[in-house]
């Protein structure tokens, strides 16, 4: 059991590290050597548990980046009521992590998305399944929200979904060369008054 879970521990090490190298340099501009370099680690100890690049690459999704897009994203949503307050405060939270991170490079999901698009079906499959988990989970509590007589009834769910993951990308993305306190202050600012248009009116 010792065991188990010390090589538990260096696999989640591994994977951190190798995140932070993918997401800063991009898959295809990272060696296995050089995140073996960050690590002090030989060769044989990464090809002890990973057979490949790719199966590292594919871990560190489903076990790393999923898991935090589903607790910045989805997980705020369970237990409450109103979508659009939750909305709001998800998006700033997500985005002052994102203005305060001197090495943040963008959301992770569509910088992979790009990066492995028409490269890379398996990986590209999986980043997909992801952005379905958040559109889902996003269309089910607008839907949710209708049904509680918080937004309108004549709302397309669907389209609203696609427009706040299309702009929460689009903002991270302008966040990393701008002004980010400032781009972050004004895309809430206008996700606010956006929400009123769709709120039921009381």
């Amino acid at each position: 059991m010792e065991k188990n879970l010390k090589r538990m521990a260096t696999m989640q090490r591994m994977q951190s590290v190798g995140l932070a190298i993918f997401y800063k340099r991009g898959y295809y501009d990272t060696s296995v050597d050089d995140v073996l370099k960050e690590l002090s680690l030989s060769k044989g100890a990464f090809y002890y548990h990973f057979k490949s690049k790719e199966e590292f690459f594919i871990s560190i999704l489903q076990n790393i980046i999923f898991q935090k897009v589903y607790s910045e994203l989805i997980a705020p949503f369970e237990g409450q009521e109103n979508p659009a307050v939750v909305l709001d405060k998800c998006f700033d939270n997500a985005l002052e992590t994102a203005e305060h991170n001197e090495l943040d490079n963008g959301f992770v999901l569509s910088n992979f998305m790009t990066e492995f698009s028409g490269k890379n079906e398996t990986i590209v499959k999986l980043l997909k399944e992801i952005f379905k988990v958040w559109e889902v989970n996003l269309i089910t509590n607008l839907q949710k929200g209708k049904t509680d007589g918080y937004i309108d009834r004549h709302v397309d769910s669907d389209a609203v979904a696609s427009f706040l993951m299309s702009s929460y990308m689009g903002v991270r993305l302008l966040m990393v060369e701008g002004n980010a306190k400032l781009l972050r202050y004004k895309y809430i600012q206008q996700l606010r008054s956006y929400f009123k248009t769709i709120a039921v009116k009381r």
